[in-house]
Parts: structure tokens; C-alpha cells; sequence
């Protein structure tokens, strides 16, 4: 049954969400977006980082997002192997299309079956001062901590990488490494470098989005699934390499999902991020604020 309050709560909720959203994509925006690799094994990489912030939580109880921040380093060095990897054996020899999809599949096989076999397939959560507090403002409508601090946090995320990509000697060259490797040699610096870098900084990115979302609820391995069409819908509406339309296209996911979510059942949920990826790709193939 509508009513006013339902609408209120399922809007703000949404706006909330889609901070949540925009942190977990930013690595697809950056490495699909910018670099034109399909990795689909990011997802795997955030429920990594959510494991890690819960054996951290667990074990010696720091808070999730800290855990998520300090274990950034290792997750880069992690991304910059992998991207190594992908070169040597497909991105060199100019195969990448098909095999290095097959690539990345098998990464995220391997996360997947690693953890289950580690944790098992019981959900997995954490514990944090901020989660299960929230906040009345007023009118009905109320806002959870557990959302509000990874949105907060997300659209920091967001901010960072925006700033970092335009005004930063490297994030310009991560710019350019897609459109333009001649001049970007030209300019002194060497594109497997550079996307060493970018895609690394894509998969630390991902240590954090994990911590966020094991903050939001419970996760297991095969949670992994339920982000990859999102992440893929938010990077191509948003238009492919905006990170700035990463961010307001996670928000109006986020807000169509929690609409759709509160007043026709949260199974028609996933389907809205499938629903915008081919609406985005027929009505408008380079996004909000594609290049």
C-alpha cells in the first residue's frame, strides 16, 4: 500500500544505497571505464576485502572500514600482479577479447571457491559502534548509520579518485593510456606502467567497498553475483571512464532499486540493474556522461 512516509523512507534510503554503489563500481569504472578490461572479477575482489574486514573484526576488533583502508596496500600490490599477469599472456600477444574474459572468470572462481572452502557458506558479519544506530529526521523517516557511513565514505572514495585522475601526473597518464599510447610515451611515460598503476589502484579500491559492504549486511562468497551486473549497469550509465557519472548513476540505481524494492518486493531488485544496463546500452550507448 503507498503512502507518503514509505516514499519518504524509501528514497532517503536509496540516496544512501547509492553512495554504497558508487564505492563498489569505482574499480570497474576505472578498469573497464578507462582501461577497456572487462575484469568481472572485481566482485570478487570486494567480498575479498569483506572477509578481510571480518577476519580483522573478529580476531582483534577493529572497525570494518579502518580494516577495509589498511589493507589497501596488499590489495594494490595484488592488482598489479594480476594486471602483470593478463599482459604477459593475453593483452601483449593482442588476445584479450575472449581468453582474458575467460581469465578473469577463473580469478573470480578461484576467490570464490577459495573462501567457501576457508569460511564456508554460513553469512558472515561484522561488528562496529555505528551499526544497528540510526537517526529520526523527522516525519517518519529515519536513517540507519549502517548505510550512512558508507555512503559518506563512498562518495569520499569518489571525490579522491575524481581529484586523483585530474589533477594528478598519473591520473591524467591513466586518462590517456586508452585513447592515446603514442602521445602518452611521448610524454615520458609507459603505458603498461601506467596501467599497472590504474588497475592496481582499481583492485584497492575494492578493499575498502568490501569493508563497506559487510558493514551494510551479512555477506557469503557467492555474494560476489549480486554486484556484477550492478557494477557493469552503474560504469556504462554513468558513461564509460566518468567517475563523477559513476556517482550519479550509482544514485539513481540506488533509488530505483529501493523504490522498487519497497513497493514490489526486493526480488525485483537485481532485474532493475540488468533493466538499466540494456536501456542504457539501447537508448544511450555512451552513458549520462560518456566520452
Amino acid at each position: 500500500m503507498f503512502s507518503w512516509d514509505l516514499l519518504a523512507n524509501a528514497v532517503v534510503a536509496g540516496l544512501l544505497l547509492g553512495g554504497f554503489y558508487a564505492a563498489v563500481s569505482l574499480g570497474i569504472s576505472l578498469i573497464f571505464g578507462l582501461l577497456d578490461i572487462a575484469n568481472i572479477a572485481q566482485p570478487a575482489f570486494v567480498i575479498l576485502g569483506a572477509y578481510g574486514a571480518y577476519v580483522m573484526n573478529s580476531a582483534y576488533g577493529l572497525d570494518p572500514i579502518l580494516t577495509g583502508v589498511l589493507f589497501t596496500p596488499l590489495f594494490y600490490l595484488v592488482g598489479a600482479a594480476v594486471y602483470r599477469i593478463y599482459y604477459a599472456a593475453f593483452e601483449r600477444r593482442g588476445d584479450e577479447a575472449l581468453r582474458g574474459l575467460v581469465f578473469f572468470f577463473g580469478v573470480l572462481f578461484i576467490i570464490e571457491v577459495s573462501l567457501s572452502l576457508k569460511f564456508g557458506v554460513d553469512y558472515r558479519l561484522v561488528q562496529a559502534g555505528y551499526i544497528g544506530k540510526s537517526i529520526d529526521l523527522g516525519g517518519g523517516v529515519g536513517v540507519a548509520f549502517r548505510y550512512l557511513v558508507p555512503c559518506v565514505v563512498g562518495v569520499m572514495m569518489t571525490a579522491a579518485l575524481y581529484l586523483f585522475l585530474g589533477r594528478t601526473f598519473y591520473g591524467r597518464a591513466i586518462m590517456a593510456v586508452s585513447q592515446d599510447q603514442g602521445a602518452l610515451r611521448l610524454m615520458g611515460a609507459d603505458p603498461v606502467q601506467i596501467k599497472t598503476i590504474a588497475f592496481g589502484i582499481g583492485i584497492a579500491a575494492a578493499s575498502v567497498a568490501g569493508a563497506l559492504l559487510i558493514s551494510i549486511a551479512p555477506v557469503i562468497p557467492s555474494t560476489d553475483r549480486d554486484y556484477i551486473g550492478r557494477m557493469f549497469a552503474i560504469t556504462v550509465l554513468g558513461g564509460m571512464g566518468s567517475i563523477g557519472g559513476t556517482l550519479v548513476a550509482a544514485v539513481i540505481l540506488g533509488v530505483v532499486e529501493s523504490l522498487m524494492s519497497t513497493f514490489f518486493g526486493p526480488s525485483w531488485s537485481l532485474a532493475v540493474s540488468f533493466g538499466i544496463l540494456l536501456a542504457a546500452l539501447a537508448v544511450r550507448p555512451a552513458g549520462l556522461f560518456g566520452r
